[in-house]
């Protein structure tokens, strides 16, 4: 299983106006093994570069998925870019598309937060194995950094769907440091952060502090 216990969501509205692919380069020093490159009302051309600079810093060393661009990814891999998969929400092409494009080694990541949507991403994974790979639960909390989240779970609804789904879960949603032993003690695989790292002024030290307190709480 790939590491995803602190997941990186580099979000390009919230770098507080520092380059996106320095803040990577800083989180993978601290030792976040997966990131997601989030760039929601980026051109596809800069999204590619992006994705290309970006991969410098990740590639023998963190997985590096593309938020909901299939596309980019493609365009990326195809340009020889070290991408490893993407991470798609309920409104984007179905999975079972994603994973016919991207082929069966890359990493497929699904956003889920309603009883019916883990029921459906199991029952999708029960008919044809190794399409999703993960779920993205959340949000855990309100945050500003997706203006269209769910209802907030808190960390009991978290529980709730991590109990339902035969996936591993990594939790999203206004995380941070505060937050790791209420994910861990739901049974999450992963924490979802994007301003506790991408916001930090020191983002390699937030990382490597998040990722002490990660295997902390799971000892």
């Amino acid at each position: 299983m790939r590491d995803l216990s602190v997941y990186l969501v580099a979000d390009s509205a919230s770098t507080a106006g520092r380059p996106l692919d320095e803040i990577i380069a800083a989180a993978v020093e601290g030792g976040v093994k997966t990131v997601q490159l989030r760039c929601k009302d980026m051109p596809a051309a800069q999204f590619l570069e992006v994705v290309r600079k970006s991969s410098v810093h990740t590639e023998g060393r963190a997985d590096l998925l593309v938020n909901d661009r299939v596309d980019v990814y493609l365009a990326a891999r195809a340009a020889g870019a070290s991408v490893q998969g993407v991470h798609i929400g309920q409104s984007d092409i179905p999975a079972e598309l994603v994973r016919a494009l991207i082929g069966p080694d890359a990493v497929l990541g699904l956003s889920a937060s309603k009883d019916a949507q883990i029921a459906a991403a199991n029952e999708l994974n029960a008919r044809f194995p190794g399409t999703i790979d993960y779920l993205g639960v959340g949000a855990v909390h309100a945050t500003p950094t997706k203006k269209d989240h769910p209802e907030p779970l808190g960390h009991a609804g978290l529980a709730r769907a991590v109990a339902q789904s035969a996936l591993p879960c990594v939790a999203i949603g206004g995380l941070g440091l505060v937050d790791v032993d209420g994910v861990v003690a739901g049974g999450a695989t992963g924490m979802a952060v994007v301003r506790a790292i991408c916001s930090a002024e020191d983002p390699q030290a937030a990382s490597a502090e998040l990722l002490g307190a990660w295997e902390g709480a799971t000892r």
